[in-house]
């Protein structure tokens, strides 16, 4: 479970500077140019995200068993990534209503994935895992909700960009679902 913990470390504490030490960032950014920053934070993203995954596949072949979640709970967690699923889209639609009001969609759809999540394992590695990630998006969600806003022009939703958001997040949610979890993660959520 070493690897696990060393991967979640390395992503999620890269992921916090911006909330823990924003002056220290900027003072980076400052010395190095922001396309050096910019490739330094995608490289040990990367390399934390993948020892996450060998991690937590390593931790997965002999997980403790804290619980076994009722099936209720597994259909409530695919009914949950769905929702991640349309968030996560949403922040990268322009103009659609979840962005221009929740602000931070991406943020959410992690802790909505990451509870789904935790509702639907009840492994130490899962719990490690997933709960690590929604803790993180809490505290980063919280984070910046209380930093200044940029001066926001007159931006309207667009009824269509907001369809296509939800048909988006849907469509590959389920697609996912179907094929993208069995090939990526090895379970297969929809049978």
């Amino acid at each position: 479970m070493g690897t696990l913990i060393a991967g979640l470390l390395l992503f999620l504490g890269l992921h916090s500077v911006r909330v823990f030490a924003d002056d220290w960032r900027t003072a980076m950014v400052g010395r190095m140019g922001l396309l050096p920053w910019k490739a330094s934070y995608a490289l040990v993203s990367l390399i934390g995200f993948v020892l996450i995954v060998i991690g937590y596949g390593e931790a997965r072949q002999q997980a403790v068993v804290l619980w076994t979640p009722p099936l209720a709970l597994r259909h409530l967690a695919m009914l949950l990534d769905l929702i991640a699923f349309v968030l996560v889209v949403a922040a990268y639609v322009p103009r659609n209503a979840l962005k221009l009001k929740l602000k931070h969609p991406m943020v959410l759809g992690v802790k909505v994935w990451a509870l789904a999540h935790l509702l639907s394992k009840g492994t130490l590695p899962a719990v490690l895992l997933f709960g690590a990630f929604l803790l993180w998006a809490i505290i980063d969600f919280r984070s910046l909700r209380q930093r200044p806003v940029a001066p926001a022009f007159a931006v309207s939703a667009n009824p269509l960009a907001t369809a296509v958001t939800v048909l988006l997040g849907l469509v590959a949610g389920f697609a996912f679902a179907r094929w993208g979890h069995l090939a990526l993660i090895g379970v297969a959520p929809l049978g």
